[in-house]
């Protein structure tokens, strides 16, 4: 964006996501869509079994999103995690980030191990875990692709909005 002839540089808010019955996949997309609609904010939206170190050194803003798989994150997130975490350690401190969980009863357990990480990694948490609940309890239920209600799916659009906004106005 120019500015008195300076070239101010785009900031990046990547966003990891890992979805198996699409429900995840859909907040992460409104996600997207909502930091989408800041100009000078480029929005990655990868695969937690595509992203890797060099994604996270490159973002300026993080948003991790996983579905809840027998009370924990699911294990590509956990993956990503893995052949990430140390290749990032000390080199992204202070970095805003911001989680979602698609949960079929609860999803608290995947909040607490994301920002586990999230604090090793000493990134800034700037806003409250986004949890949407799809009351998902028997096989046929868990297994089945989701459907995101749309008001869920807003609260989704407004985390990227609020995270792209704070990015680009260099609140963190």
């Amino acid at each position: 964006m120019p500015s008195g002839g300076v070239t101010t540089p785009r900031k990046t808010l990547l966003i990891v996501y890992h979805t198996m019955t699409g429900g995840t996949l859909q907040m992460a997309r409104a996600a997207a869509h909502g930091a989408g609609q800041e100009q000078s904010v480029e929005v990655r939206l990868l695969q937690a079994a595509r992203a890797g170190s060099d994604d996270v050194l490159d973002a300026d803003g993080l948003v991790f999103a996983t579905p809840e798989n027998l009370g924990a994150m699911s294990g590509l997130m956990k993956d990503f995690f893995d052949r990430s975490y140390y290749a990032a350690l000390e080199r992204i401190n202070g970095r805003p980030y911001a989680c979602m969980v698609c949960a079929g009863s609860d999803g608290s357990n995947a909040v607490r191990q994301i920002e586990r990480i999230a604090a090793g990694w000493r990134l800034r948490r700037v806003a409250d875990a986004l949890i949407v609940c799809t009351h998902a309890q028997t096989p046929q239920e868990i297994l089945r692709q989701k459907r995101i209600e749309p008001g869920e799916l807003e609260r989704c659009e407004n985390l990227g909005a609020a995270i792209a906004t704070g990015l680009s106005f260099g609140i963190y």
